[in-house]
């Protein structure tokens, strides 16, 4: 059987896997199977520049079209994957077209988590996960109106803040106590809401969501479960993601919260490898398997998916990352701060837009949030990758600059 890579999926994962394919020596065939009708494009711009017409669709691509037809890399899109035969090393599509691989790479990705709730299917009600999403949010928003947010984390705070600088009238709508519970500080979180406060945006927590309510099939208003109405032209929902791990389930490979892979994106057949928001892997540094909805994860994984393909072992081993853009507000987060028992700040949250808070467990460094903080940031990478403690006092002591700080640890 001749080479031949097939790559389930066509986003950010799939994009650098067919480039580092090419970069490791691959020279056999590649073929790319995504059921948008775009090329692997970049999902964060979707709630920032490309929502706000910043941006067209060609800025948002990760690699131009022809890198493809350069490459010699095949791209079906518009076409699902319907079935993976181990036994054969065959896929089977949508397109009635069977595929043989010798190696395959399952970058399938994640889904929004959907609200099946009553008026769920009214129009006006949105999700945001593609550029199909994108340009229905947009053809609301040249007509102004009332907006509701349901979901205070990233996505529904990035749209929050897209749609206030439009002109909208915003709501959110969270169900916990606070915005970005699940991967903030209190402290971060109250910076936030002031934030969004002052930007004219009304943030409401503790706010569940019953149903929409709607007139001749177009969404009027959002209900909740105390009662409460929120009149909306349209609404977006962003309440989570779940990773697409049913093409691995029926094909019997191991799943657990995640499509299981070893250091180098191997499943549990050693011909079948996965990257990105679908795995769950191990990760030497923090001691535990991950599973992670993270750009930076999905390009890494790509990379060492790609060079084992290759006969190279290059596990990987990175500590997390992640980053979101609100206003003139550029948050960046490094490493997991579940588990913290001191959180220590560097600046002010109370005043200004500018500030960092450190994450410390029994004294070690575990994660850090820097807002307009990129010192901090990028310093943090180096000292939690090394596992090492800081004393608070001196992470809190803005007259030492951080590049100073690796000479206090312990």
């Amino acid at each position: 059987m001749s080479d031949h890579v097939v790559i389930v999926g066509a986003g950010h994962a799939a994009g650098q896997a067919a480039a580092s394919l090419r970069q490791e020596g691959y020279e056999g065939a590649i073929t790319m199977i995504g059921n948008e009708p775009y090329i692997p494009y970049q999902r964060p711009p979707l709630s920032k520049k490309f929502l706000a017409g910043e941006i067209g669709i060609d800025r948002v691509y990760f690699k131009p079209p022809e890198f493809y037809e350069k490459e010699n890399v095949t791209v079906k899109l518009g076409t699902r994957v319907t079935e993976i035969d181990r036994k054969t090393k065959t896929v089977h599509t949508d397109q009635g077209e069977t595929l043989t691989y010798s190696k395959l790479l399952l970058t399938t990705g994640s889904r929004v988590r959907e609200l099946n709730l009553p008026g769920f299917d009214l129009d006006g009600v949105f999700y945001l996960r593609n550029v199909g999403d994108v340009e229905g949010i947009q053809s609301y928003f040249n007509k102004g109106g009332k907006c509701v947010i349901v979901g205070g984390g990233y996505i529904g705070l990035e749209v929050a803040a897209v749609a206030a600088k439009h002109g909208i009238d915003v709501t959110v709508l969270e169900m916990a106590p606070m915005v970005m519970a699940r991967v903030v500080d209190p402290i971060v979180s109250r910076f936030y809401e002031r934030v969004h406060k002052e930007e004219g945006v009304k943030i409401l927590t503790g706010a569940a969501v019953s149903g929409f309510e709607g007139k001749d099939g177009q969404l009027t208003k959002v209900t909740c479960a105390d009662g409460t109405a929120h009149e909306a032209d349209f609404v977006v929902v962003g309440v989570g993601i779940l990773p697409n791990v049913e093409l691995a389930v029926e094909a019997n490979l191991k799943v657990e919260n995640g499509i299981a892979v070893d250091e180098c994106c191997r499943t549990s057949d050693p011909d079948i490898y996965a990257a990105g928001d679908c795995t769950n892997h191990p990760n030497p540094l923090l001691g535990e398997r991950l599973r992670l909805e993270s750009v930076h994860n999905a390009l890494e994984q790509a990379k060492t998916a790609a060079a084992a393909i290759c006969g190279k072992e290059k596990p990987y081993a990175q500590i997390p990352w992640f980053w979101s853009d609100q206003y003139d507000l550029k948050l960046q987060i490094v490493g997991l701060s579940a588990g913290y028992d001191q959180a220590v700040v560097r600046g002010n949250p109370d005043e200004g837009r500018s500030f960092a808070v450190f994450y410390l467990k029994e004294g070690r460094l575990i994660a850090v949030d820097a807002i307009n903080r990129a010192p901090e940031f990028m310093m943090s990478k180096q000292l939690i990758a090394k596992g090492v403690s800081i004393p608070a006092e001196k992470l809190r002591d803005e007259n030492i600059n951080m590049k100073e700080m690796a000479a206090f640890a312990i």
